[in-house]
């Protein structure tokens, strides 16, 4: 089984086929998927789609774009929407200097709020990084010294000193379909310096469809390309990856493992 560590199920490209985009995903061996929270006022959105149907986790956060949207969300908030049995991460949360939608300060300060929030609950932070790799190593850091928590740098396409930073902190290091486009090969290259045992994949859907089906609307389907060209340029067979990066990503959900029967994972 193939597991779309995250995607954005809530998201108006879905909202005419979600059956279709589930057993399409099923059909292609995918066979969880974790909803990604962008804005916290949409709790109920998230979790109503992960009562549907058992394939379907949720997180709970603020978007690092929607950060001005939702300043002044309290820890306490987020520890509380996130005891739902099938909520299994914070997030996704993290700094955006690419678009700088909300003040750069706010996107900080909402940050740390998530890492607070992440290090109380235990549950990983699902962290957004772009064009902030230097901010961004600079919190990490910082909020580790006051204590651990565990977290994933997802969709990564920053540079390899922040992939390694994590790594030294314990993060996880997901993957989407940016790392099987032709002019990614120096993506490709940190991924061969990510240890295994941190993999993860995802796509990011409705967003950034990997080769072959580049262009396309992305859905969690798709994953399995993207494992695929991961697991070329790994030099490994591709059910040796999906394996491990399933494996990978139930001990870092540990809720998602606890649901599935895989406490032990």
């Amino acid at each position: 089984m193939i597991v779309d560590s995250h995607c954005h199920l809530d998201f108006p490209e879905f909202a005419e086929d979600l059956p279709g985009v589930l057993a399409r995903a099923e059909a292609a061996g995918v066979g969880r998927v974790v909803t990604i929270s962008t804005r916290v006022r949409k709790y109920d959105t998230y979790r109503a789609l992960a009562e549907s149907d058992p394939r379907i986790f949720f997180s709970i956060g603020t978007h690092p774009h929607n950060a001005g949207e939702e300043p002044d969300v309290p820890v306490a908030d987020l520890v509380r929407l996130s005891a739902h049995p099938r909520c299994v991460a914070i997030g996704e949360a993290g700094l955006d200097y690419y678009y700088d939608k909300s003040p750069r300060d706010v996107q900080g300060n909402v940050f740390r709020t998530h890492i607070t929030a992440a290090r109380e609950t235990g549950l990983p932070l699902v962290i957004h990084a772009r064009d902030a790799d230097e901010e961004m190593m600079d919190i990490l850091t910082d909020e580790f010294s006051k204590g651990p928590y565990k977290a994933v740098l997802h969709c990564f396409s920053s540079g390899e000193k922040l992939a390694l930073t994590g790594i030294e902190l314990g993060f996880a290091i997901s993957f989407s379909g940016i790392v099987t486009f032709k002019r990614s090969e120096e993506l490709r290259g940190i991924a061969r310096k990510i240890p295994r045992e941190r993999l993860l994949v995802e796509t990011d859907a409705p967003y950034l469809a990997p080769q072959p089906v580049r262009g396309k609307t992305n859905e969690p389907a798709y994953t399995a390309h993207t494992l695929r060209i991961l697991a070329e340029t790994l030099d490994m067979p591709p059910a040796e990856l999906e394996a491990m990066t399933t494996e990978n990503f139930y001990k870092l959900f540990a809720k998602a493992a606890q649901a599935d029967g895989r406490a032990g994972a």
